[in-house]
């Protein structure tokens, strides 16, 4: 099953989630140059996976950094999930798709089928479950995963998650209806594919989310740039699995604090890497 073979994943490379949220912005001109718009980032992106792809669980590629370039940006889209899928790479696309009925079928069959397909998606649940149902054949043939937003890292988040529902955040009641939805899908590992985005800044929560849904294999963004402790993050893992920890920016950019950053910046993604596991793992490994 998908949910196991990431399992072993972050069992054998480490609970690291590489965010290639490559913004053309983001490029030193070296790359830019004689060089069309998908060669330039694909480039980019192969440079961060080559140094990279040993050290770390799974790759997400947030689509809104690609569709911002038209079909173009699509390109390299696609250019980057080939080249994963041909190393054997495990892939999130963070989509965040949210419809209802045949389009949630057309959007589970273009992620799982298409030129876009990947291992994991992300969705939203707050049109109702229906939005989520669509998915389920995809989790039952043991192949794909989705993670659906729970207990985000911004801040508005508040303004519907933590709404009260019977005495508790309403999050607590999706996820609740989420775990129970899941179970039917657990791997050996113990684990759902119906996993859950929590965000790694809610620290005075994080034990309690974890222990609730004990089932639940989390995403979890907020390390780095959104200012997620170690600490944080360590409540939301299980001995270091039972989730993957997202670090975009802190990791893609990395290379621009050195001066020669832009001749490096494969490089200079493994160091933030490596510095990222040091960091959450302490000196508990």
């Amino acid at each position: 099953m998908i949910i196991d073979k990431l399992y072993e994943r972050v069992e054998e490379r480490s609970f690291v989630c590489v965010g290639l949220d490559t913004s053309y912005d983001y490029l030193p001109d070296i790359m830019k140059k004689n060089s069309n718009l998908v060669d330039a980032i694909f480039r980019f992106n192969k440079e961060i996976i080559d140094h990279t792809h040993d050290i770390v669980s799974i790759y997400k590629l947030q689509i809104a950094y690609y569709e911002a370039y038209g079909i173009e940006g699509m390109k390299a889209y696609v250019k980057t999930l080939d080249y994963l899928k041909s190393k054997d790479l495990l892939i999130i696309s963070d989509v965040k798709r949210g419809d209802i009925a045949a389009t949630a079928k057309m959007y589970a069959k273009a992620y799982f089928e298409s030129q876009y397909e990947s291992d994991f998606i992300t969705l939203s649940p707050y049109m109702g479950y229906d939005s989520i149902t669509p998915y389920l054949p995809y989790l039952e043939s043991g192949k794909k995963g989705v993670f659906v937003l729970l207990r985000t890292s911004n801040e508005g988040s508040k303004d519907i998650e933590c709404l009260d529902y019977k005495g508790r955040p309403l999050f607590y009641k999706i996820g609740d209806d989420l775990a129970e939805m899941g179970k039917k899908y657990e791997g050996k590992s113990g684990y759902s594919p119906l996993g859950l985005v929590v965000g790694g800044t809610h620290s005075n929560e994080a034990v309690e989310i974890r222990k609730s849904y004990e089932n639940s294999f989390f995403l979890i963004p907020g390390y780095g740039h959104q200012g997620a402790s170690s600490e944080d993050i360590r409540n939301y893992l299980n001995n270091f699995n039972g989730g993957v920890v997202n670090s975009s920016r802190g990791i893609i950019t990395h290379f621009k604090k050195y001066e020669d950053g832009d001749k490096n910046v494969g490089k200079y993604s493994r160091i933030a890497v490596q510095n990222m596991r040091e960091d959450i793992y302490g000196e508990q490994r």
